[in-house]
């Protein structure tokens, strides 16, 4: 059977990011999300229930994270889903926590009070601001000299056998 273990959340920082080191140097950075979930109550209004998600990142995103991100800032993670475990000093009983280990991190917004340029993407090109990598708008070349297939076109997944979405009943 296949497993999968992937989080996407998009949320603000409810603090700013801790970092620290282990032992032999690396930067870890903990972070706490606030998460809004949506829904609407037996009365038929709207709520809003925010959830609290504890993130973990390590090394160049830990580092990016205590240097970009303060307390309020949205901000989107990937990773997947880890249990934490450890024994409690004062009273000994084992306790444990979900967290989230994050493996990728991306700013989504602009500083609105800055007036240095930014773009529709939301990413801020201010001088506080680290770099972000670009795709190529056209694809590269191969060594026979023919041009490689745009990515929409490269599927490796078969076409669908069963037909179309019209068909599927639900």
């Amino acid at each position: 059977m296949a497993n999968l273990n992937r989080v996407f959340l998009i949320g603000n920082l409810t603090r700013d990011p801790e970092l620290r080191y282990t032992a032999n140097g690396t930067p870890v950075a903990s972070l706490r999300l606030a998460v809004n979930n949506y829904s609407k109550g037996a009365d038929g209004q709207r709520r809003e229930e925010p959830i609290f998600i504890d993130v973990t990142l390590w090394q160049r995103e830990a580092d990016l994270a205590s240097k970009y991100l303060s307390k309020g800032r949205p901000v989107f993670i990937e990773g997947r889903l880890k249990m934490d475990t450890w024994t409690d000093k004062t009273t000994g009983e084992p306790k444990s926590k979900m967290v989230v280990v994050g493996e990728r991190m991306q700013f989504i917004d602009s500083r609105r009070d800055d007036p240095s340029p930014s773009n529709e993407e939301g990413e801020d090109f201010g001088s506080d601001r680290p770099p972000v990598a670009r795709k190529p708008a056209q694809p590269p070349a191969r060594s026979n000299g023919t041009q490689a297939m745009p990515a929409s076109r490269t599927n490796s997944m078969p076409a669908d056998p069963v037909g179309d979405d019209d068909d599927i009943p639900f």
